[in-house]
């Protein structure tokens, strides 16, 4: 399997692919979808790659003309593989590589991001409890910031979000990408009730 940027200032890059069987890289045709999707949302974006595994998305998006990402991720491996793929596109002044907990971050401080990028272990339900986490946090994402979920069809189950609400699902495969924003106040659902205050 080759993993590359597709589109961009770092188009072409072969990136290195972690050692081992603990990541899913997105296949190159899935993630040509996915920022066929986004579109110039992702243009200043600030971008968090959680599970980060080769870091394939977030170099994506810094190709695109994100702001910033930070990739996160666990293993070591991963964290030594993002590193190379960064430096290789020459993003190292846009990334922020960490190797930590992805779901002690979450119970941490929210820092608020446009894009937050899920794609997790599979068959473990991770997706669930970084899901909901950014539930209860939802400053996680900012007012008009989206989360992206990246996991196999099989594991897709119906979630009861209090601040969150799916807009799209995309399967491709044995890839399903599953598409989250703010769940719209009163006020935005109709804009005109506020005109007649």
């Amino acid at each position: 399997m080759s993993l590359r940027v597709i589109a961009g200032t770092a188009r072409g890059r072969k990136l290195k692919i972690v050692p081992g069987d603990t990541t899913r890289p997105i296949m190159d045709r899935v993630k040509e979808a996915l920022f066929s999707i986004l579109g110039r949302f992702v243009i200043d974006a600030e971008v968090l790659d959680l599970f980060a595994g080769t870091g394939s998305v977030g170099i994506e998006a810094l190709s695109r003309g994100a702001r910033h990402c930070i990739f996160q991720d666990l293993e070591r491996r991963a964290i030594d593989t993002i590193n190379a793929n960064v430096d290789m596109c020459g993003f190292t002044a846009k990334a922020t590589v960490r190797r930590a907990d992805a779901f002690a971050t979450l119970k941490g401080t929210p820092t608020p991001f446009d894009l937050i990028y899920i794609a997790p272990p599979q068959y473990k339900a991770m997706w669930l409890t970084a899901l909901k986490a950014i539930d209860d946090a939802p400053t996680w994402v900012k007012p008009d910031g989206v989360v992206i979920l990246q996991i196999d069809p099989t594991e897709r189950q119906d979630v009861a979000l209090k601040h969150f609400t799916a807009y799209d699902e995309r399967v491709y495969g044995s890839t399903l990408l599953w598409f989250f924003e703010h769940t719209p106040t009163d006020d935005e659902q109709d804009p005109e009730q506020e005109a007649d205050v």
